[in-house]
């Protein structure tokens, strides 16, 4: 064997297929419906928290697991929601992105050998963070809605509580949820957290929860954090982050948060991964983190107003979407305009509509589930989704 071949922890997965993506809309002038940025401004309260940070010389290390002005202002979040009491001083790491805090998570939790449950489809990073962990993904499926001609059947992303019950075993380590979650939309409910939480108890293992859209839901769906729920504070890391909420997905500024002894080992992990998150972005960061409640109602109304926008011109070109209960992302079913695979179909719209989306496999391990399934995110300018579907319209799929 020559020295000079790569390790064997990356040989089952490839580059970002979202960023991928991204790229391609770039090199094809393509209307970017890909990668889940919004292509707006963030707030000029935050901009201007930035630069007075930067002007005070904000500009070197600050202390690893994050500026405590920032960790003080996450804290005081959570108690004010949702009445959980966090420990600025020892039970919070700030990373560089909620990307981070799941890897480093991962990495302070598992072993080589143990299993890690994950619902399909799943975040692409998720898998490729298991693997380089030396752990095994165990797969549930998230089912889609299905509505037959009788009106039986279920009209939201679900998965089978025996499907789940059977996924747990002596080597599951910890099961990663994602809610409001990516690329599905599904905001899970206090019942399927619920049933999740008992089987955790039941294991003894960890809930590794990825809450980013946690301020991004609609019509009677409502966040609810595995954190509440009775006797799961002792055994979840919370990740969530600043940069979808604030519109700074560039700023890379990410948090979890888990009891002392967890997190002490994830932010040894951080610690020798990045050392810190940018010092001065977070000292943003907990000035935006002040907003109050109209902020947040305002951001909801304006991303189902978007959400809207893009189901309409979806459904009026023939795809089957979802409608999401969260976050800012669209799953469609294209299965009625094409035979195509998703990937040959999202590649064609790219040349042919001059539309960028991302095909529904790079979410999923089993590739049949995804054979007619595309994500787009509408994250964007009102102008942008307008134009996005003045593409569908015009193309002769």
């Amino acid at each position: 064997m020559s020295k000079a071949q790569t390790s064997d922890r990356v040989s089952n997965f490839t580059e970002s297929v979202i960023r991928e993506m991204t790229r391609i809309a770039i090199q094809a002038g393509a209307v970017n419906l890909a990668q889940g940025y919004p292509d707006f401004a963030a707030p000029d309260v935050v901009k201007e928290a930035a630069v007075r940070a930067i002007r005070a010389d904000a500009n070197q290390y600050s202390i690893t697991w994050g500026t405590l002005s920032l960790r003080t202002a996450i804290a005081e979040s959570y108690r004010r929601r949702f009445n959980l009491n966090i420990d600025p001083q020892t039970d919070i790491a700030v990373c560089c992105g909620a990307t981070e805090c799941m890897l480093a998570a991962l990495l302070a939790t598992t072993n080589p050998g143990d299993e890690v449950i994950l619902f399909e489809p799943f975040y692409e990073n998720y898998r490729p963070d298991a693997w380089m962990c030396g752990a095994i993904p165990r797969l549930v499926p998230l089912r889609a809605p299905t509505i037959s001609s009788d009106g039986t059947g279920s009209s939201r992303w679900h998965f089978d509580p025996d499907e789940l019950a059977a996924a747990f075993g002596p080597k599951t380590r910890a099961i990663i949820i994602t809610s409001p979650h990516n690329p599905t939309g599904h905001v899970f409910s206090r019942e399927e957290l619920e049933t999740i939480a008992a089987l955790c108890i039941k294991h003894d293992v960890l809930a590794i929860t990825d809450e980013i859209y946690e301020h991004i839901t609609y019509d009677e769906h409502a966040h609810v954090p595995m954190a509440t729920l009775p006797g799961m504070a002792e055994r979840t890391i919370t990740i969530s982050g600043l940069s979808k909420t604030f519109s700074i997905t560039g700023w890379r500024l990410g948090y979890c948060f888990a009891p002392a002894s967890i997190a002490t080992a994830i932010r040894k992990v951080h610690d020798f991964m990045t050392v810190n998150a940018p010092t001065p972005l977070q000292e943003a960061g907990a000035v935006a983190l002040t907003l109050g409640a109209d902020y947040y109602s305002g951001l909801k109304a304006e991303y189902r107003r978007k959400r809207d926008i893009l189901l309409a011109a979806l459904r009026q070109k023939g795809f089957k979407p979802s409608v999401p209960e969260g976050a800012y992302y669209i799953m469609a079913d294209y299965s009625e305009l094409s035979a195509e695979d998703d990937t040959e179909f999202a590649m064609r719209m790219v040349r042919e509509a001059g539309l960028a989306s991302v095909p529904g496999s790079s979410f999923y391990w089993h590739k049949s589930l995804s054979r007619t399934m595309i994500r787009f995110c509408y994250c964007k300018k009102d102008e942008t989704l307008h134009q996005a579907a003045h593409c569908l319209a015009g193309w002769d799929v």
